[in-house]
């Protein structure tokens, strides 16, 4: 952790929504005028689309069932660990972008599935932004929680997260319902293991809960909507959170623990915006006061 350059970190599975909690983040940094320096949790796989496959075949041939992105074989959690470390220390640091379709190629001028060159992150940033698998991530080797200042879990319940999947690798990458079926399935000992555990440490966590059947979500035909959902927002330390102010400005919420406040999904913007701003001008007042 770091007063002078610090680090937000949000972290989900695959299919989670993490890309649409980040829009929130760019909206307040806009809104705050923070200058971010952005940090991609996929450029930090160690293989690209192409390896991937290859090793994932090489595996099988072993009779290893389960080798996914989720692992340490796969990621450079060292590397990330030590982007974290030095920017918390210099307020610079080390990454690169992996390209994820046709558009990000022309933009980057490079192959779909593969890696742009490690660069340094753009210098004057007021924090790190990362988004991806792993930003509270702990093994026996690193501890990359404990370099961020501010660490939001995005955490639907598993069966919606499952649906979020499903109908984003069908619609947008061409997978069939059985290939996603297969990489739930494969996927599933280091969600248990690295996933998971991350989100003991976060510091808050947003878990969209549905209020429609998702029983089985393989063969669910539509992502449940916000208005068809609930959203339950768990503070790991709660002291300083002002829960009758979130309470009377967010309609239909409720607090169901002492900790933890449920709102309408339609609302969760609304509820980020509230309880997220004044985090983040938080660490930018102790950034300022320590220059």
């Amino acid at each position: 952790m770091s007063r002078r350059h610090p680090i937000i970190s949000i972290t989900g599975s695959s299919g989670a929504g993490t890309t649409s909690v980040k829009k929130t983040f760019e909206n307040i940094f806009r809104r705050e005028n923070v200058v971010a320096a952005y940090v991609e949790g996929d450029a930090f796989h160690r293989y690209d689309r192409a390896e991937m496959r290859r090793k994932m075949g090489e595996e099988a041939e072993r009779g290893n069932k389960h080798f996914s992105h989720f692992s340490p074989e796969t990621n450079l959690f060292e590397e990330l660990e030590k982007l974290f470390r030095d920017y918390a220390e210099t307020g610079t640091g080390t990454t690169r972008h992996y390209v994820h379709d046709a558009e990000e190629a022309r933009l980057y001028d490079a192959q779909p599935g593969t890696f742009t060159g490690w660069e340094p992150l753009p210098e004057n940033s007021d924090l790190l932004f990362y988004e991806g698998l792993h930003g509270a991530v702990v093994t026996d080797k690193v501890n990359v929680a404990q370099h961020a200042d501010l660490k939001i879990g995005v955490v639907p319940v598993i069966n919606l997260e499952w649906i979020q999947k499903l109908h984003r690798d069908r619609s947008h990458r061409g997978y069939s319902t059985e290939a996603v079926t297969d990489t739930i399935l494969r996927r599933m000992p280091d969600y248990v293991n690295y996933i998971c555990p991350q989100f003991t440490d976060t510091d808050i966590n947003f878990q969209r809960v549905p209020t429609v059947d998702t029983s089985n979500p393989f063969v669910a035909r539509w992502i449940p909507t916000p208005d068809e959902s609930m959203v339950v927002i768990r503070m790991k330390n709660p002291r300083g959170i002002d829960f009758p102010y979130l309470l009377s400005m967010i309609p239909h919420s409720f607090m169901s623990r002492a900790n933890s406040i449920v709102v309408h999904g339609a609302k969760l913007d609304l509820a980020m915006q509230l309880i997220l701003t004044p985090l983040i001008l938080q660490l930018i007042e102790r950034k300022r006061r320590t220059i």
